[in-house]
Formats: C-alpha cells, structure tokens, sequence
C-alpha cells in the first residue's frame, strides 16, 4: 500500500508541477499583454509627412500615446510607392513595437507594380485593423460635355483616345480609372504627372478632362463649380457627398475602388499583444472625436478584425495584378 501511494503521490506531484508550468508560462503570456507596450512604438508611415498617411498616423499616433502612457514616434520613409518604409518594417522586431500604416498601394498594389519587391506583404506583415476609407470621385472639367458616367462612357467610346485623364503612374487614380476602362471598353488617353497638385491644375486648366481623385481634395472646387463631380468610386454612396451615386450604380456593374488605409504589424506577434493593440485602434476609430476628425479630411472611419483585415489583402493582391498586366502598367 505504501508503494501504490507513494506511486500515486509521485503522479499527483508531477500533475501538480505540470499544471503549476503550465499557469505560469500563461501568467507570463498574460503579463506581456498587460504591460505592452513596455516602451515607446515607432510608427512607419512610408509617405511624405503632411500628406493623408502621415496624417493618419499621427492621429492614430497620438491617441495610442494617450491611452498608453507610451510615445507613439511617427516615422517617415517615403520612397517607391510607400515600398520604402514598408520594408523597413517588415524588417523590424515583431514584438509590436513597430507598427506600420500601410494602404492600398504600398500592400495591394505594389506587388504587381515592382517585379523585385524585398517584402512580401502576406507573408511578412501581420494585419492588425483597418482604418479607414478614403472616398474617391470621377470629376470633369465643365467643358466637357458629359455630366454623369454614362455620358462620359458614349463620348469616350465615340471619341477614343481624345479624352484626355491625369494621374501619377501606378498611383490611386491611375489603377481606379485603368480598371473604369477595362470595365466598359471605353479608351482615355492617360497624361502622368508627378503630383495631385500638378494633375488638378491641369485639370482646371483644361489640359486634361477626367480626373479620378479623393473627395476631400476637390469638394471645394466641385461646391464651386470649378469642376463636375459625375460618382464616387467605392462599393457604397460616401457620406461626405451622399448626393452622388457610387460608379456600379451608375451603370457599371462591378466596379468598386476604395482607397483604405489599415495598421500592420511585422509578422509573428504575441496573439496578446495583437488582440490588445486591435482593441484599442478599434476603440479609437469609433469615439466621436476621432470621427469628426476623420469627416474633414474625407475619411470614413472603418475598424476591423485582423482577420478581416487578411482576407482583404488577399483578395485584393491578384485582383490588381489582373489589372495591372490588362493595362500594361510599368513603374520600372
């Protein structure tokens, strides 16, 4: 009898053990949630500063500092399409304490833009929220004789190539007008330019026609009348222009364009720390100030699950690099 108890004692010590391991590593794991961040977050935002990202990040920034106790750096690495900075987050320690804002270009686009990108924006990134939508619109300058898409569809088809549309190569508007063209056979000529700024004088001069931009940019000129706006580009009416009908209810099934920017995390970290740093940008994005703030840039505030967020990318990566190759797209 004292064998079998003393075996059975041996069995419960070591149950006890295992089970005592086994809190601890997961009283650690906790800990490391709570405590995160132990120290300030660097913030790559991969564009100029003063620009929609930066800004973005900025507010994001800022509002993580608050709730944190912890500087929230804003980084930029401008350069490539946003592909600079990128980079150099996917480089970076996941242990989440570099975040990067990346957007539709520098994730989904890219890809199929440059044929030696040094990231891959599935394999090394880890989606934590997204943030927000940016609205774009089809705007015309007002001697053009074409107030809505259709319209802007007949004439280009029975004038091709004489309309004439301006956007950088590879940029936004470039993509959002090249996948407008492969939807409906109509053919613009396509202007580049190094800038929005250029590109929209251009347009108000007259030396272009079309321009596919964000709303927040042009609002001003199309309530004055300096430009026509004909729809917006994403999946749904915008709430800064509710008045115009999306580019699918106009008549082109299928199209749908947003221009989103989402937070990232280099890939592999604590699922802890991931969960915690989600809750928070999502909590942030839904309080009023950050939502007011949001509406005068253009922006619709989103929040999302990292899963979400994933299955995005994912289907948003080949979808452009149809598009791309279609157009014949080369930035190299």
């Amino acid at each position: 009898m004292r064998a079998k108890h003393g075996i059975a004692g041996l069995i419960l010590a070591a149950f006890t053990a295992a089970g005592s391991a086994y809190g601890q590593q997961h009283a650690a794991k906790d800990s490391g949630a709570t405590s995160y961040p132990e120290r300030p977050i660097r913030l790559i935002a991969p564009f100029p500063a003063g620009g929609g990202v930066d800004i973005i990040a900025r507010l994001i920034g800022q509002g993580l500092s608050d709730t944190w106790g912890q500087p929230v750096v804003v980084d930029n690495r401008s350069g490539a399409g946003g592909s600079i900075g990128t980079h150099l987050a996917a480089r970076a320690a996941p242990d989440g304490h570099t975040m990067v804002l990346g957007s539709v270009g520098s994730v989904t686009f890219v890809p199929a833009l440059y044929s030696k990108l040094p990231y891959d924006p599935q394999k090394d990134f880890t989606p934590i929220s997204l943030v927000a939508i940016q609205p774009f619109v089809v705007t015309a300058n007002p001697s053009l004789p074409a107030g809505s898409i259709k319209e802007l569809i007949a004439l280009a088809k029975s004038r091709p190539n004489e309309i004439r549309y301006g956007s950088t190569i590879g940029g936004a508007s470039h993509l959002g007008v090249e996948l407008l063209q492969l939807l409906t056979g109509m053919s613009l000529l396509h202007v580049p330019y190094k800038g929005l700024a250029p590109a929209t004088a251009a347009q108000l001069s007259g030396e272009i026609h079309v321009q596919l931009v964000g709303v927040a940019v042009v609002l001003p000129l199309i309530k004055s009348g300096k430009l026509k706006a004909l729809a917006v580009s994403g999946a749904k009416r915008s709430r800064v222009v509710p008045e115009l009908p999306t580019i699918s209810e106009a008549g082109v099934r299928g199209y749908e364009f947003d221009v989103w920017y989402g937070m990232l995390f280099p890939a592999g970290p604590p699922d802890a720390i991931l969960r915690k740093a989600n809750e928070e940008i999502v909590r942030l994005l839904k309080s009023p100030a950050m939502e007011k703030r949001f509406a005068t840039m253009g922006l619709e505030p989103l929040g999302s699950t990292p899963e979400e967020f994933a299955a995005r990318i994912e289907r948003e990566i080949p979808k452009w690099a149809k598009i791309v190759k279609a157009a014949g797209i080369s930035v190299q």
